[in-house]
């Protein structure tokens, strides 16, 4: 996300950096260059106006014109700018006493309103809560029954003893063109239901449309005054730029939002809308959308965004999928076989894994300080990372134990015929795994941020070593990831 917008910044403080001591041109020739920047990433024009001309003003002060290293000040002002024009946002949800919660989502179809409604019964349901999801959309072919499907995946694959359950009445769907007040009553019932089986929340899918039209605003606010909800999210693509943010705004006039979902921030997204809505709207981004998986809804941190939109990382997000997706178990018993000398390739898929599960690999290493600009050829290495798990498990048990055993040349036509990759590409892994064996057992005894360091200095090396060097972080490092998150948060209030 955000590609091209951070190597427009990037470029800009880096130039900066070369030129030693600032002048009041240098900093409006900056300014013009990141003004270019956020209208190319479909940045509202009132908002660029706004923020170009606080940061402007600021920097022209002593501050950074007396500062001997005026590159990084002018990061810190823009970084500085950014959380104020995202933020500040509480994006927990507010729950009542008594039960049940009722959070309403609406929004234009085609922005991902019902899997997002998957997506928050998932992070409810990891927080404890127990809850209904009611499918309210009774217009859009098979809605009713897309939602089940997506809530009893939750079901399935969600983590915690809380439990997802469906409200649906898919045969009122016949009688939605010839009734009104019928989705109202879909949600009445679920409403009753949550309260007699005592749910924490209910969440309610509401009908969308291709745009903005009165019969949908006044199908809203009829669920909208029977059911009185605590929360109105509203769920906006983020890949449609300024059309998103004029339509959240229309919404907002109409509903009074509480926060809005953007949806679809794992694409190729150019930004507009995550740095336009707020301000243009007045409603908080309560949580964004990274991927397809029912663990792809993260909680918005202005400050978080902000850095990776500057190319700073975002470690504790980093820390907060490991948490997440590593299994702390199996990752202590990797790490004390690193510290051995003792890591196979049993392991090294092990590691493999694990980040796969922490979303794609161009997301994660984005996330490290001063690698996400070293990995914009990544994403052929996710196909690669197929092709690695394929040529191990074409070996045995031996093999995958002990390397060395693969010196024979008929051991590696064997494996070749077996994953159906090349001689050449075998040799190579094995030459990369010995590379990253001896490395890593060099980091196993490091600290969380002596691996960080260790990381960053490794940007130009191969990808699949820096990959390595996160699964490391990801191991003995991993159950000291609450005291990194302490930290931040320290140097945050700082």
């Amino acid at each position: 996300m955000f590609n091209a917008l951070s190597d427009r910044f990037s470029n800009t403080f880096r130039n900066l950096s070369g030129r030693g001591r600032l002048s009041e041109s240098n900093i409006r020739e900056a300014m013009e260059e990141i003004r270019q920047a956020l209208l190319e990433a479909d940045v509202n024009l009132d908002v660029v106006n706004d923020f170009c001309s606080k940061v402007e003003e600021k920097a022209l002060g002593s501050e950074v014109l007396k500062s001997l290293k005026p590159g990084q000040q002018m990061t810190h002002l823009v970084h500085e700018h950014l959380v104020d024009l995202m933020g500040p946002v509480d994006s927990h949800v507010m729950l009542v006493d008594p039960p049940p919660t009722v959070i309403m989502l609406c929004g234009l179809q085609g922005t991902g309103k019902t899997t997002t409604c998957g997506k928050l019964a998932a992070y409810l349901k990891r927080n404890g809560r127990n809850t209904l999801v009611c499918a309210a959309d009774l217009q859009r072919p098979a809605a009713v029954e897309q939602l089940q499907l997506v809530v009893e995946g939750v079901e399935s694959n969600g983590k915690g003893n809380a439990k997802v359950a469906f409200h649906g009445e898919p045969d009122k769907c016949a009688e939605y063109g010839s009734a009104t007040g019928v989705a109202i009553g879909v949600c009445q019932r679920a409403m009753k239901r949550a309260r007699s089986e005592r749910f924490d929340v209910l969440i309610l899918d509401t009908a969308g449309r291709l745009h903005v039209d009165d019969d949908l605003m006044q199908e809203l606010d009829g669920v909208r005054f029977a059911l009185n909800p605590h929360q109105i999210y509203l769920v906006v693509d983020s890949m449609t730029g300024q059309d998103a943010v004029e339509s959240a705004k229309v919404f907002n006039e109409r509903m009074s939002v509480d926060g809005v979902i953007l949806t679809k921030l794992d694409s190729d997204t150019r930004g507009g809308a995550a740095l336009s809505v707020k301000e243009i709207t007045g409603a908080p981004i309560k949580f964004i959308g990274t991927g397809e998986g029912h663990d792809a809804l993260e909680e918005f941190h202005p400050e978080r965004m902000a850095g990776r939109i500057l190319g700073m990382g975002d470690v504790v997000s980093l820390v907060e999928k490991a948490q997440q997706e590593v299994d702390e178990e199996e990752a202590e018993a990797i790490a004390e076989r690193l510290a051995k000398g003792q890591f196979s390739m049993n392991d090294f898929v092990k590691q493999i894994r694990s980040i796969r599960k922490m979303g794609p690999l161009k997301q994660v290493m984005g996330m490290i300080p001063g690698v996400g600009s070293a990995m914009k050829n990544i994403d052929g290495q996710e196909d690669q990372l197929d092709k690695i798990e394929a040529i191990v498990g074409s070996m045995t048990e031996q093999e995958r134990e002990d390397v060395k055993v693969l010196k024979s040349k008929s051991r590696v036509r064997r494996i070749s015929r077996g994953s159906g990759a090349p001689g050449p590409e075998v040799n190579k892994l094995l030459k990369q795994f010995e590379m990253i064996k001896k490395m890593s057992t060099q980091m196993a005894g490091m600290g969380m941020m002596g691996k960080m360091k260790a990381m960053k200095n490794m940007q130009g090396n191969d990808a699949m070593a820096g990959m390595e060097q996160l699964a490391a972080m990801t191991g003995r490092g991993s159950t000291k990831t609450s005291s990194v998150k302490k930290k931040f948060k320290k140097r945050k209030r700082r």
